[in-house]
């Protein structure tokens, strides 16, 4: 655990280091209120909600989240600093969570800095707090998800371009595969109702979408704490390939 906490602390300054961390909050911000404002028209349903404000949180996490995670293990493998992590007295697991705690938390600390979105919208009105609270639990949850999966294909691959398009890949089809529209198609298709309920079931908006509304549901924590360990899982499997 002590060696967990310090990667955590060496990944996240690097973070702050350079300006990735601070070109990412700024496109983060700029864009989570275009969508919310322009797009989602916030102001046309006068009501005080954060509806438009979540419903954006799938699609810009996974365009921007990639982007965070592709350079986790690719840098580590294009400089050659993979071996030498590999030789300290550390092991794989550790090096793992520290690296995805590292970029979690820097996840987190943008999604904080959207605070003045609720607090504007209990200026302007009189919200169900409820559904605000469980909203940023279930981005949080999301975020940490797709920055697992977006670990584990860098682990795959020394190119940032290809982990990054991967991650995305993957991100597009944990969307899509709860998406009315989609689950729409596969019904006029004949699809079987069982098929359509797994592919609503294994999609993050089917999740995150209860959570907007304020539901708690141990099945949802589960998901997503689920995918976080699959994917961890998996990277720890793919770098002890390259450690033997």
């Amino acid at each position: 655990m002590k060696n967990t906490w310090i990667i955590a602390k060496r990944e996240l300054a690097s973070y702050f280091n350079s300006p990735v961390a601070y070109v990412f909050i700024v496109i983060f911000l700029l864009l989570t209120g275009f969508f919310t404002f322009m797009m989602g028209g916030f102001f046309r349903f006068k009501e005080a909600t954060l509806t438009s404000f979540f419903v954006w949180h799938p699609w810009l996490y996974m365009l921007l989240v990639p982007a965070v995670g592709m350079r986790l293990w690719s840098e580590e493998r294009r400089q050659g600093t993979l071996e030498l992590l590999f030789t300290m007295p550390v092991n794989t697991a550790a090096a793992i969570a520290g690296k995805f705690l590292a970029g979690w938390i820097f996840l987190g600390f943008a999604l904080l800095l959207t605070l003045p979105m609720p607090i504007t919208v209990c200026y302007l009105g009189e919200p169900d707090l409820g559904p605000m609270l469980t909203g940023y639990i279930g981005s949080f949850l999301m975020a940490g998800a797709y920055l697992a999966i977006s670990g584990m294909t860098s682990a795959c691959t020394r190119n940032q371009v290809i982990s990054f398009i991967t991650s995305v890949v993957i991100c597009l089809f944990l969307v899509l595969a709860g998406y009315p529209p989609v689950t729409n198609i596969l019904l006029k298709w004949g699809a079987a109702n069982n098929l359509v309920e797994f592919a609503a079931g294994i999609s993050v908006m089917f999740h995150f979408e209860s959570m907007q509304r304020g539901v708690l549901d141990l099945r949802d924590f589960v998901y997503f704490i689920s995918l976080v360990v699959f994917a961890l899982f998996t990277t720890n499997i793919v770098l002890k390939t390259y450690r033997a």
